[in-house]
Formats: C-alpha cells, structure tokens, sequence
C-alpha cells in the first residue's frame, strides 16, 4: 500500500511538471492599444482621427498577418472614426464587417446604418 501511494505523488508530480510546462493559452483577441485608443476618442483627448484610423489599420493588418481576431467593437469605432472625417463609405463597410464578425452587434449596427442612409432609426426597444 504504501508503495503505491509514493508510485501515485510522482505519476501527480510528473503531470503538474508536464502542465507547468505547457503554452500558455493564445488570447481571444488582438486587443493591443485599443481600449487606450477608444477611451483617448471618448475623453476627446486623443489624437488625429486620420492618425488613430492609420493606427487601427495597422493593427487589423498585424491581427489578420497574425491569425488572430478583432476585438468586439473593434470595427464599429473604426466606422465612427472614419465617419468622423467623412469616409461613409468606409465607415458602411467597418459597420457592416463588425456586423458580421459579432452578429449580437446587429441591432446598433442598422441603427448606424440607418441613421447614415439618412432613414430615421427605429424607436429603442423595437424593431431595429
């Protein structure tokens, strides 16, 4: 019996060895600087839009080189930055991209959407 119970705490140890030695688990999300960006836009505190579009840009492009995803609402800030200095078109396609990527975000999106197709927005609680 009592040979077993030593077998039993070095097979234990041998697995919290080979777990200590495991990749740690790859993040969700791309977040990077973002969080930081949004929050500098929202104090209206941050730079350039034209100069936080760039910088998001750059950040989509290292996210899609990398594998990796977006951060939900990632793409609807960059539609209102975008919208901010008069790139509609863009801003739709940001709008709508953040659509898909996160189908939950739907109902706000057609409000965007809607208010930016100049129709007016449905009443909140409605149909959107």
């Amino acid at each position: 019996m009592r040979g077993g119970g030593v077998r039993g705490a070095a097979a234990l140890a041998g697995v919290l060895l080979l777990a200590g030695c495991a990749a740690p688990a790859r993040p969700l999300y791309q977040w990077e600087d973002f969080p930081r960006r949004q929050y500098e836009v929202l104090q209206h505190a941050g730079a350039d839009p034209n100069a936080q579009i760039q910088a998001m840009q750059v950040q989509a492009e290292k996210a899609r080189a990398a594998g990796a995803a977006l951060p939900p609402g990632f793409r609807a800030h960059l539609g209102m930055l975008q919208l901010s200095v008069g790139a509609a078109g863009q801003a739709r396609a940001s709008w709508l991209a953040e659509k898909a990527a996160f189908p939950e975000s739907a109902p706000y999106m057609d409000r965007l959407l809607e208010r930016l197709d100049g129709r007016p927005a449905a009443p909140a609680g409605g149909p959107a």
